[in-house]
Formats: structure tokens, sequence, C-alpha cells
């Protein structure tokens, strides 16, 4: 495989802090690469620095072979990243619609007029209902977005991030705050994009990321102390004295 992401000797320091200590990663096209560690083991500040909102203090960004470091984040958005928060971000008084609509509009380029037009423009609905289809909630697509369950909205933030059309998505944290049920249901809807799309996954939910990842990298100290199979890394003695068994 041809490396999509690379990351060479990222480093960021908050006082004397190390929140990134030379990480050094290559996600390759078409993965799932998922980077799991304990709390404040810098798995944010590394997200953070790969979307363009925070600057490495050294280090560089390739994306498809392209230096980033410097980019700003709606230029690389523009280059083909796009991520999905930890916290959700949509408009909860819109419909579910017409928040998927906005992100279509974005990626086409229309003019930002009123959001009356993109309910007006049957391409952006047409293309909107499809990525709510991917998504499971095609049913839902009239409803107040604030009428959704917690875990309807991480589906609409990965509506929004598949409307981009890039290729690197980073998906920060999605599991966050699911029931069993829709865990689940949103680790199925994952196996299905594998293949498709380049996944960057921060994680906590085990069972989620050793039932997805092609690959993990265990950061602790915002230090990458392990790259490898689902296997090797739970084989790995560095990583279950330093991680995997202990709690959160």
């Amino acid at each position: 495989m041809a490396a999509l992401l690379e990351i060479e000797g990222l480093s960021k320091n908050y006082g004397g802090i190390k929140a990134s200590d030379n990480v050094n990663l290559v996600i390759e096209q078409g993965e799932l690469h998922a980077v799991i560690g304990p709390n404040g083991a810098g798995k944010t500040t590394l997200v953070a620095q790969l979307s363009g909102l925070e600057r490495p203090d050294a280090g560089h960004v390739r994306f498809r072979g392209r230096d980033i470091t410097r980019m700003p984040p709606w230029r690389r958005a523009h280059a083909g990243i796009a991520r999905s928060f930890q916290i959700t971000s949509l408009i909860m008084e819109m419909s579910v619609i017409d928040n998927i609509a906005l992100a279509v509009q974005a990626r086409q380029g229309h003019s930002f007029r009123f959001l009356r037009d993109a309910r007006r423009i049957p391409e952006l609905r047409e293309a909107a209902m499809g990525y709510l289809a991917q998504v499971g909630l095609a049913d839902r697509a009239e409803a107040e977005t604030a009428a959704l369950s917690h875990g309807e909205h991480r589906l609409m933030e990965i509506a929004i991030a598949l409307a981009s059309e890039a290729p690197l998505l980073l998906l920060d944290e999605p599991m966050a705050g699911l029931g069993p049920e829709e865990s689940a249901q949103l680790v199925e809807f994952l196996k299905g994009l594998k293949g498709k799309r380049t996944i960057l996954l921060i994680e906590h939910d085990m069972d989620a990321v050793f039932a997805l990842a092609d690959r993990i990298s265990v950061l602790v100290y915002g230090h990458v102390i392990a790259t490898g199979t689902p296997a090797e890394i739970r084989a790995n003695d560095h990583v279950r004295h330093a991680y995997l068994g202990e709690e959160d």
C-alpha cells in the first residue's frame, strides 16, 4: 500500500509537558489505523495537529506526499482531510437533511447565501439523502436535529464527513457516550467503510478498536510505544503493562 499520511518527528510542548514527543506514523491508503492510549496520552493534541488546529513545535506532516505542516485547517479540508469531532458541532435547530445539505453545498463550492437556497436545490437534497442513507438515517431526514439521540448525532457527523468526499477521515472518539447497541451499530457501519476511505480512528473503546483496526498505534505520554496489527498489539508486553492492563 502507498502512504497517504506521513507523520515525522511531530513534537508539541505545553510548558514542561510533552503532548507530542517525536511522533512518527505512516497511514497507508485504504487502511483503518487506530490510535489508542490512556487519558492524557496526547491523542487529542495529535489529531489537532493533523487537522491544523494546533501547529507543532517540530516535525512534519505530509499528505499525499505534500508537506502540510503549516497549512491552515480550511486548506487541509479542501486538500482532502475531514475531521469528526469528539464533541458534536451540529446545528440543532435545523433539520437533519439541512445539516447534511450544507456540507454538500460547501464541498461543491456553492455560495453561502441563505439556507433557503440549499433547501430549494434538488441536487443538494438528493446528495444529502444519499449520505443519510449510507449511515442509516434516511428515515430521519426531516426531523429536527435536536430530536435525535446522541448516537444518531454521531452518525450525522460522520455523514457530514462523508459529504466532504475526503479520502482521509479523522474520527475523534466516535463511540464516546454511546450505549452498547449504538456502539455496535456504529462499528458495523465503519466496517462497511473499510477499504473505501482511509480512516484514522482515535478511540477508547477497545472492543471497537480491535474489531475494526487494520493496524494500531499506542500513544503514551505523547510518544508512540508500538505500532502493529491487533494481534501484535495484544501480544506486546510493553503495551500490556503501559496501557491495556490498566483501567482509564
